[in-house]
């Protein structure tokens, strides 16, 4: 088997369900069918469904879709003293950092906060040397599927990985966290809450929260979208398709393009935005 195919859930579930459905259970639309009739049988609760759901989606979601922009990432310079170190890891605070050399163009590796943590309690005759702590880096296509990141996590036992584009050019970084939230939902802490509602990619593309205010979304892009009775862009984007979209469907409303990233069976959570021709009209 591939490295990059990870072992399906699928035909697990599709044992599962043959328990209680007698029609036979071929696709992933009727895969997910099954699995709403059995919440609304009460064999499994809205939760658990959810979690299968999105584990289901691992494999049609690219690393693109949930990877922090280069523009956004935290980095530390090679060459950067101690107290440097140590200022951006508690502004930031977050837990590993990219070492990335003076052209900003190659990550030498991760380094772990806890490390200078365990420097500071001790022998500080010396400056924190990184080299000495310094964790390869995962390199990883946007195109590989989160179902075959979160494999690599798994066999590598990291939990970072540096977005590589098609001409070998760093495009941003993924968290196994990033992952996990595709199958259990947002997981949120006080820093979390501080974080963009829409991310610039710089191509082109953003990465927008579904329950972004209209106000905010309309301030944001310079315009100013014609809906009524919603407050959100779920909200508005639900109104174009008339329904509950499933994940990857698309629509283009008002002169952009709008990509589901990410749904449940109560509500989307994540989308892709786009002007439409990929450019802003004047």
């Amino acid at each position: 088997m591939s490295e990059d195919q990870p072992p399906s859930t699928q035909p697990f579930l599709r044992r599962l369900l043959k328990q209680f459905f007698h029609t036979p259970i071929n696709s992933s639309d009727a895969l997910l069918q099954a699995l709403k009739e059995a919440e609304e049988s009460h064999i499994i609760d809205s939760h658990s469904r959810s979690i299968i759901e999105g584990t289901l989606q691992l494999e049609n979601m690219e690393v693109r879709d949930v990877m922090v922009p280069k523009s956004k990432m935290v980095t530390i310079e090679h060459n950067a003293k101690t107290k440097e170190l140590l200022d951006i890891m508690i502004k930031s605070a977050h837990s590993r950092f990219p070492i990335i050399d003076s052209s900003r163009h190659k990550i030498q590796g991760i380094v772990l906060a806890k490390d200078l943590l365990s420097y500071l309690a001790g022998d500080k005759r010396h400056d924190f040397n990184y080299k000495e702590y310094l964790r390869s880096a995962i390199l990883v296509p946007e195109s590989k599927t989160l179902g075959a990141l979160l494999r690599d996590f798994q066999q590598k036992k990291s939990h970072m990985a540096i977005v590589m584009d098609e001409y070998g050019e760093i495009a941003g970084l993924a968290t196994l966290e990033d992952v996990l939230e595709q199958i259990v939902g947002e997981i949120e802490d006080e820093h979390d809450l501080e974080e963009d509602n829409i991310i610039d990619f710089g191509d082109g593309r953003f990465l927008l929260k579904a329950n972004t205010p209209i106000e905010e979304f309309n301030e944001f892009f310079k315009v100013t979208l014609r809906v009524d009775n919603v407050d959100t862009v779920a909200g508005f984007v639900i109104t174009g398709f008339t329904r509950l979209p499933e994940q990857m469907n698309e629509i283009n409303l008002q002169g952009f393009k709008f990509k589901v990233l990410k749904t449940d069976s109560r509500r989307i959570h994540l989308l892709e935005v786009e002007y439409l021709n990929n450019k802003k009209e004047n």
